[in-house]
């Protein structure tokens, strides 16, 4: 299973989209638990970061398609309306 998710860094506010096929793992990366490229979005923007929204999909390439969509000025219109009314 592949996921497409939203974490939200609890410092700043910020949010990050990304797709990854091992959600808890690539939570702990984004939140320094496993090292991780010093040069990432969530390496430099402070955390922790927090999952707000996720979704599942049978491969890699239906994942990929949603997190570009939620990357859409239509999709972080959608994000903002779940996290400000969840």
């Amino acid at each position: 299973m592949y996921y497409a998710y939203v974490i939200k860094s609890q410092f700043s506010g910020k949010i990050y989209i990304g797709q990854t096929n091992n959600l808890k793992k690539r939570l702990k990366r984004h939140n320094k638990i496993i090292s991780s490229k010093k040069t990432s979005y969530t390496y430099k923007n402070k955390g922790p970061w927090a999952l707000v929204y996720k979704e599942k999909f049978p491969n890699r390439k239906d994942a990929i398609r949603r997190e570009k969509q939620l990357k859409t000025a239509q999709g972080r219109k959608f994000i903002k309306k779940l996290i400000l009314h969840p």
